[in-house]
């Protein structure tokens, strides 16, 4: 049996398959990374004082925090999507991102709008100097008030991811980086007649990336194509059975995303800053390469979350795990040259980050900083490579709770608990001291990843047998023939 109208072909070469996925996919992740990259390197320039770069950061991740609960939420609807696909029922998966869209804007209104406005709280408790806790509040409170467009982006995204039209995202993604390249240079430095904002003028070009990001594919979601093959439109009411559907197995994967956050959070606010706005700065250039690094990871987890998840939802697991591995082999390779980068090239790559104007002995302790933060970073660069890859390949099986409360555990357990002991016992350390910390958590985290992984109870769970799945039926019309396996393998 052939696979249906309008449904990607079914490539002959596995890492064919992978890269149709993975490559627009990772060129997604990687633009997400470079938005955020351009906007610390021109808030760098405006001026030699590094506590712009360092208020950008802390403003940035402090928002993120709360974000991220609902992005690793939201990441399962990709998981319905595919295995939908996979089993033949395309016509079931727009229900998904649509009720993902509303759970979203429900923790918007309640939960992120309110935190917007007590971020000065945030940082008078971390201590921070009244100037970087003013300008971290403008940059966060702007994102936190423009985090519906982010998230309604993301849950429209993992559509596309699930239906393996990554290419879709991508194009999004490349427009939304040119706008914000140009609106952060317009915003920051106060061209063409507008004010100089600074700092949060890079926050305001974000948001209007982000929301003409949300545009693109929700234009082609609600287009004619996708509505008379599979009623976008129709399926816009929120629905109890879908809600619980990404509630069981989406849980899991909000509360590992947000706590992970929380802690990376504490580590770069307190643990790393706290010792001054030269380590705070030197942290967060370390930490955008750190981004720079994982991001195309993060891509590659996706991908294999989308063909682990339809090979699931074809009952073929055996297929599923060899593309897993696939996923793995290639994060691997990259993570791998991003490790020796970071050690052949770490006082370059600090440079880049530094204004020229900035006084010689300040530079030089950047950049020694700097330095020691990306050899630390360089050692967890494998491991970081199998925690990402393996636990999206688990997610797109629906297997989420064990990462789930494992990454809780050892995030609280090492990053912050590791990070307060090597301040209290290796106080020679420095900075340094947290870095390792967080270097032994992601070495840990992929270890119990990778034994989840081979323990394959993964390949057992059905989660389209459920009474609920069954009953989510669509018009005899729309009902597609299932998807073959014929000459994949």
């Amino acid at each position: 049996m052939s696979a249906p109208v309008d449904q990607p072909s079914q490539p002959r070469n596995p890492l064919l398959e992978m890269f149709q996925i993975a490559g627009p996919t990772v060129a997604t992740m990687t633009s997400y990374t470079v938005m955020q990259f351009v906007d610390k390197w021109m808030v760098s320039k405006i001026g030699p004082d590094p506590i712009y770069v360092g208020a950008q950061g802390n403003g940035g991740l402090a928002s993120f925090v709360p974000i991220a609960i609902a992005m690793g939420f939201i990441t399962v609807v990709n998981t319905y999507v595919a295995q939908n696909m996979g089993a033949g029922k395309p016509e079931r998966a727009p229900a998904y991102p649509w009720n993902g869209i509303w759970m979203c804007m429900v923790y918007w209104a309640c939960i992120l709008v309110p935190f917007a406005f007590v971020l000065p709280m945030v940082f008078d408790a971390f201590g921070h100097e009244p100037e970087r806790a003013l300008l971290a509040t403008q940059y966060g409170r702007i994102l936190l008030l423009g985090a519906c467009f982010t998230l309604a982006t993301r849950a429209i995204s993992q559509f596309f991811y699930g239906m393996h039209r990554a290419g879709i995202v991508l194009l999004a993604g490349v427009v939304a980086n040119i706008i914000n390249l140009v609106l952060a240079y317009v915003l920051v430095f106060g061209k063409f007649g507008l004010p100089k904002l600074g700092v949060p003028g890079s926050a305001y070009a974000t948001v209007i990336a982000t929301a003409v990001e949300l545009a693109i594919p929700m234009a082609l979601f609600l287009g004619p194509r996708l509505n008379s093959l599979y009623h976008t439109r129709a399926a816009w009411r929120p629905s109890l059975p879908h809600m619980r559907d990404l509630l069981r197995i989406g849980w899991p994967a909000g509360l590992m995303f947000g706590n992970e956050m929380i802690c990376w959070g504490f580590f770069m606010v307190y643990l790393v800053s706290h010792f001054g706005a030269e380590h705070a700065t030197a942290g967060w250039i370390a930490h955008q390469y750190m981004s720079l690094s994982f991001m195309p990871a993060v891509g590659i987890s996706v991908a294999c979350t989308a063909l682990v998840g339809k090979y699931m939802g074809m009952g073929r697991p055996d297929i599923a795990a060899k593309r897993a591995w696939l996923g793995l082999y290639l994060a691997l390779a990259y993570m791998g040259v991003c490790a020796v980068c970071f050690v052949v090239f770490r006082e370059p790559m600090v440079r880049l980050f530094i204004e020229k104007d900035t006084p010689p002995d300040v530079a030089d302790n950047l950049v020694r900083l700097g330095s020691a933060f990306l050899i630390a970073t360089a050692c967890f660069q494998i491991f970081d490579a199998i925690a990402m890859t393996l636990s999206g390949a688990l997610r797109g099986a629906g297997d989420t709770v064990v990462v789930g409360i494992v990454t809780v555990g050892l995030s609280w357990g090492v990053i912050v608990g590791g990070g307060l002991a090597m301040i209290h016992y290796v106080p020679g350390l420095g900075s340094l001291g947290p870095w390792i910390a967080a270097a032994a958590y992601i070495t840990l985290l992929a270890l119990v990843i990778l034994a989840r992984f081979l323990s394959g109870k993964w390949k057992s769970i059905k989660l389209l047998d459920r009474p609920e799945a069954k009953g989510l039926t669509a018009p005899p019309e729309l009902v597609q023939p299932a998807l073959t396996t014929d000459g994949i393998v």
